[in-house]
Parts: C-alpha cells; structure tokens; sequence
C-alpha cells in the first residue's frame, strides 16, 4: 500500500495534479481551465484568444449547416441525415459555453480535490483516495478515447473519400462532408479540402469539450466516492474507541468528522450545478445519437455501405456510453450519500456520549436527505432514467421509421 503510493508520487509528483491532469489537457487548449492564482497574464490573454478562435471554428460547421437544412430543397432522408452530425456540434458548442460560464464552480472543485490530497496524511485514506482517483482516471481516459476516436474516424470516413452515386443512368463519384456546408462548392479540391479541414477542427473542439466535461464529472464524483468511504472508516474507528481514551480528542474528532461530511456534500452540489445544464443538453443529445444512427442504418442497409454502418454503430455505441456513464454517476453518489446513514447507525454510537451521540445523529439525518444529479433541474439522473432514455429511443425511433416509410 504505501509502496504504490509512493512509486506514484513519485512518477506523477502531485497526486493531486494527478486527479485532474487529464482534464487539465482536454480543456486548457479550448481556453476552458479555470484560471488560478498562479495564473499569468500572458497564460489569461492566451485562453482568451484560444476562446474566439475556438467559437470561430465551430461557428464556421454550426451555421453553413443550419443554412443548409433551412434553404436546400432536399427529401426527409437527406434532411435528417444532416439533422444527426449537427446537433453533435450544437450541443457540445452548448456544453463549451457551460464550462466557459462555470469556471468558478471548476475551479471551486479542483482546488478542494487539491486540499484534501494535503489534509489527509493518514497512508491508508490516501490509498483509498488514490484507489477512486485511479478508477476516474481510467475511465475518463477510455470515455475521451471512444467518443475522440469515433468523432475522428467519422470525419475521415465522410470527408475524406469519394463516395459513388447513380444519377439516372450515369454513376458519379462526388466528395461529401461530415456536415453538408450551404452555398461552398465542396466538388473542387482545395475547397473542399479546406472546408473539410475546418470541419475537422471544430470536431475535434466540440469532442474535447464533451470528453473534458466527462472527465470533469467523472474524477469529481469518484473523489466524492473516496471522500465518503474515508469518512465512513472515521466514524467506525471513533465509535469503537474506549471510554478511558482521550474525551478531549473525542470530542475534536467528531467535529472533524462531521465537518468533512458537510465538505464532501457541498462538492457534491457544486458537482451537480456544473453539470446539471450538461446533462440536459447531453441527454436529449444521446437520444438523438442514438435514435438516429438505427434509422440510418435501417434506411442504407439495401446499400450494403460498409463503412458508414460502422460509424452508425460506433456513434450508437459511443452516445449509450456517454448517457449511462452521467446515470451511473448520479445513482451512485445518490446510494452512496444514503448508504453513509445507514453505515453510521450500524455502528456502536450509542456506547458514546451524549454529546458525541448528537453529532453522530446529525450525520444520520443528513445523510438521508436526498443528494441527485438532475438534468437540468427536472430529471433525476439514475439506472432507472438510462432505462427510460433507451425505452424512449425506440418509441421514436419505430415513429421515425413509420412516418417516414423506410
């Protein structure tokens, strides 16, 4: 236990840098890390321009594409072939703009990460706190690598190559682009070739910003995890201390304890006011990726087009990851939360003094007070809510496919 500790500090320095590292390398770039006291003037001007030309960018795919939907004369099908790779940019622009307004409540998190890596010296709460922020790291990292690696692959393959269409009796091979531009004559090469480019950036934007708010939700909530369980194994520990051990030390220590909870459910809130408007957006987002995909695949099956059906898939994939990964996290901490109430009363509390036994009892009522990730202030995030989001894909997946004849 306190080999590995060491060997990590070691190899990363800061462990708690090492909580926060990789979405310190999705959202620095975008201008979207919070500035710090140490933050440089150059470091502020330097966000600022990466900001506007990071909006520019997306803008530049967002609003050719709006116009395109709006003003070309083209059959349901094209349309919403188009509707599906746009809304991925809408929303992941909407979700930037989140990040850029709540940088305080960032910033507010990552420094009580930071704290509590230096207040809590004890190698056994350390390991517990390295555990969770190892498992947030990795699945951070896997939820970026999928959804990065989907968005890259789906440029390439719809940008990139020429694909072969019949019109009447000729066959022609035309260039598309992952999101039809209005007006751009995208069939001559260094056009099409620059649009596609620009496309591709934006991409890249939009998923970094997803994959950086992931990340952000993932590392704080299993900090959050570790936090709790570490607290849990105080209270155990006081409880069976002997009444001839120090009272003074007693009393000190649940006051400690009880303050640490009170910590831990305010990063809690904080983690729920960063995300709440995230999950909104990102749910009916992952409806609509995930809706839409099935519909494309069903309407091109006749086509036998590989590739594309393997973007279809892949893009299914990533969205159904995406909306279970932000469910998860919101049942978890919410059964957490609860469980910590009943973990506290299993104890032997009532062997303790009267004043520690009303402490002990306020952690117990607090901790059943409901604590939920909800989207945007409406839905809880839950299993059950995953359960109702696949149920209501394909309700409108199946209305999708009868309207349409397909």
């Amino acid at each position: 236990m306190a080999d590995e500790l060491v060997a990590a500090k070691k190899k990363y320095g800061n462990l708690g840098e090492y909580s926060v590292q990789l979405s310190r390398w999705y959202l620095r770039p975008m201008g979207a890390w919070p500035n710090s006291p140490s933050t440089t003037r150059r470091e502020k001007i330097l966000a600022q321009i990466s900001i506007v030309i990071c909006w520019c960018i997306v803008l530049f795919t967002i609003v050719p594409g709006f116009l395109h939907i709006i003003l070309v004369k083209e059959d349901i099908y094209l349309k919403l072939k188009t509707l599906g790779p746009l809304s991925h940019w809408c929303v992941d622009g909407f979700n930037y703009a989140v990040l850029l307004l709540r940088q305080e409540d960032i910033n507010y998190c990552i420094e009580r990460v930071r704290s509590d890596w230096k207040m809590i010296t004890r190698v056994q709460d350390r390991y517990e706190m390295w555990k969770n922020a190892k498992l947030g790291r990795y699945v951070a990292g896997f939820c970026a690598g999928f959804m990065q690696g989907t968005m890259i692959y789906t440029c390439v393959v719809l940008g990139a190559f020429r694909r072969t269409i019949k019109v009447g009796n000729e066959t022609m091979d035309i260039y598309t682009l992952p999101c039809p531009a209005y007006k751009f004559a995208v069939q001559t090469n260094p056009t099409h070739d620059i649009i596609l480019g620009t496309q591709f950036l934006s991409a890249l934007v939009v998923s970094s910003g997803a994959a950086g708010s992931f990340s952000l939700a993932t590392v704080f909530a299993s900090h959050a995890l570790g936090q709790l369980n570490i607290m849990v194994t105080w209270v155990d520990e006081f409880t069976n201390q002997t009444k001839q051990q120090n009272k003074q030390a007693q009393i000190n220590k649940i006051g400690v304890i009880v303050e640490h909870h009170l910590r831990v459910l305010s990063l809690i809130a904080r983690i729920e006011r960063i995300m709440s408007p995230i999950c909104f957006m990102e749910m009916f987002k992952c409806m609509l990726g995930m809706c839409m995909p099935c519909y494309y695949i069903l309407a091109e099956w006749s086509e036998h087009n590989v590739q594309a059906m393997i973007i279809y898939v892949m893009v299914f994939l990533s969205m159904t990851f995406n909306i279970f990964l932000i469910c998860y996290i919101g049942e978890v901490l919410k059964e957490q939360c609860q469980k910590v109430g009943d973990m506290v009363y299993m104890t032997n509390w009532y062997q303790l003094p009267d004043k520690n036994i009303l402490s002990i009892i306020m952690i117990i009522s607090r901790s059943h007070m409901e604590v939920k990730i909800t989207a945007g202030k409406i839905i809880t995030m839950s299993v059950y809510t995953f359960g109702n989001i696949i149920k209501t894909v394909f309700t409108y997946f199946n209305m999708l496919r009868q309207t349409t004849m397909i």
